[in-house]
């Protein structure tokens, strides 16, 4: 997996509020000279959107943030007390049977924005046993094409098998927790650099 590029998340809401809140594609706004300013407004707005969404996030409160960032939940699932190497894949399902975790917590939310375009957001909470631990999980969880923690099915969230592409994709660490967050859409058309956006704000929930 990749973290997006820096900066990519306030471009992320730019779009969305230029083209409506999932980001769909619409039609242009203003000239030339006025596209530029409009776009630095947007940037503005769009930053101080994210702040406060990532806020809300932080302090746990889902509720709030899907809101700020003009999105309702529909359905959530959260499994707690996961054994890692049988939840993951890949390179990290092989680090995991050499360095077993210690819990692995995973939630997948389907989200709308209420004009038929709906996201999925997959977040796993994994403790290690070390920071050292957690440190490398990150790094090769980050490296695109080395597996990962396996998400949720989508049937426990009402939704068809979700394909997992890996693009939409942050992480943190926090000690010896990793958290990652993975976004896919389910309907419509969501730009890639607001489902990036949304990775960017999911993983800073706390484990539930």
């Amino acid at each position: 997996m990749k973290r997006p590029a820096a900066g990519l998340a306030a471009a992320a809401l730019a779009v969305m509020l230029a083209h409506g809140p999932l980001g769909v594609t619409g039609g242009a706004v203003g000239g030339p000279a006025g596209s530029a300013s409009v776009e630095s407004a947007l940037g503005q707005a769009m930053r101080s959107k994210l702040v406060k969404s990532k806020r809300s996030a932080r302090r746990g409160h889902q509720g709030t943030t899907w809101k700020r960032l003009g999105l309702k939940r529909k359905q959530r699932r959260v499994e707690r007390g996961l054994p890692c190497a049988a939840n993951s894949y890949g390179q990290v399902q092989r680090s995991f049977l050499r360095t077993p975790c210690r819990a692995l917590d995973r939630m997948l939310v389907r989200l709308g924005d209420g004009n038929g375009t709906e996201i999925v957001v997959s977040v796993a909470w994994v403790e290690m046993r070390s920071t050292v631990a957690a440190l490398r999980l990150r790094e090769l969880a980050d490296t695109h094409g080395t597996g990962n923690v396996s998400p949720l099915p989508g049937a426990v969230v009402g939704s068809e098998p979700i394909r997992w592409t890996g693009h939409n994709y942050d992480s943190r660490r926090a000690r010896r927790t990793v958290v990652i967050a993975e976004v896919e859409p389910l309907r419509g058309s969501p730009t890639r650099e607001y489902m990036d956006g949304i990775a960017d704000v999911a993983v800073a929930f706390p484990r539930p």
